[in-house]
């Protein structure tokens, strides 16, 4: 895996992939490559304007499905369109936005990146299936370090709301479901990815959002420090096409602290390794988006 690049991508022809968030920052950028590498890429998109304007700038076979994930009826809508799918690259999501709620009152941060995903995830479980050595890549990142799943109140709707405690709580969330779906699923091979510190849209939009000088000036700072996405982008590129990716494990920068460089194993978290929580995760998201994933 030692500086392992884009040109280690192996070749795409005949291979479909769905990518969340592709209308700009890593998701566009994966959209790019892989597209590029001869797959053909399903641009997941909020919006299908914008995702237009992104796939333009595409150089291969690409198209946008509309999906919102924070509205579950659009998610269902979006997985009916999809026949037959190679990869999942989960990687849309919103960091640090204030007190908010989903079209089915999930907080908002929560239900996004993870009920989000999750319920996409197993929607396309069926068009997974249909093609062997499918892959389903879930972007995490360094601040599930930060995350803990409080159970009886996942939505924040008595404990007083937490930025940074919502979207901690998300990410961890996506490495606990991107490990049990690889548990669960004998034909699906399931891995988390982290891009670090990248100079991306999101992390542009949160500095902005915010009108404390702490946060705006960490924002700043942040974006001094960062790496390209062209570089962000590596970790999620490796887990949905090296074959030496393996199921169940963590990609991220292996550079200081993860934080820039090239793909390597990343540092998980015992939270995040805890196999009872990720069961009792699973189990408090079919509760709550009342879908059950078709699966032993």
């Amino acid at each position: 895996m030692s500086r392992w690049t884009e040109a280690d991508i192996p070749d795409q022809t005949g291979r479909t992939v769905l990518v969340t968030g592709a209308n700009s920052g890593l998701g566009l950028r994966t959209a790019q490559v892989l597209a590029a590498r001869g797959a053909h890429v399903i641009m997941g998109c909020r919006s299908v304007q914008r995702g237009e304007t992104a796939r333009r700038t595409v150089k291969g076979s690409a198209e946008v499905l509309e999906l919102d994930l924070a509205d579950l009826s659009s998610v269902r809508t979006a997985a009916e369109q999809v026949e037959a799918l190679d990869v999942l690259v989960n990687n849309a999501g919103i960091m640090a936005v204030p007190n908010g709620r989903t079209v089915d009152g999930f907080e908002r941060q929560f239900g996004t990146n993870h009920l989000g995903h999750a319920a996409l995830t197993w929607l396309l479980l069926p068009a997974l299936r249909q093609r062997p050595g499918a892959r389903v890549v879930t972007v995490s990142s360094l601040m599930h370090r930060a995350g803990r799943i409080d159970f009886d109140d996942p939505n924040w709707d008595r404990r007083p709301y937490s930025l940074q405690g919502s979207y901690g709580q998300s990410k961890l969330a996506n490495i606990l479901f991107a490990r049990e779906l690889e548990r669960r699923s004998p034909d699906v091979t399931s891995i988390a990815a982290h891009p670090g510190m990248t100079a991306t849209e999101l992390t542009n939009n949160m500095a902005d959002a915010h009108k404390s000088a702490v946060m705006k000036i960490g924002g700043r700072i942040g974006g001094l420090i960062s790496q390209p996405v062209e570089m962000g982008a590596l970790p999620q590129l490796y887990a949905a096409t090296s074959p030496e990716a393996r199921g169940g494990e963590y990609y991220g920068p292996g550079g200081f602290k993860g934080l820039r460089g090239h793909p390597a194993a990343a540092r998980m978290t015992a939270a995040a390794r805890d196999d009872l929580a990720a069961n009792r995760l699973w189990e408090l998201t079919i509760k709550l988006t009342g879908i059950a994933p078709d699966l032993p």
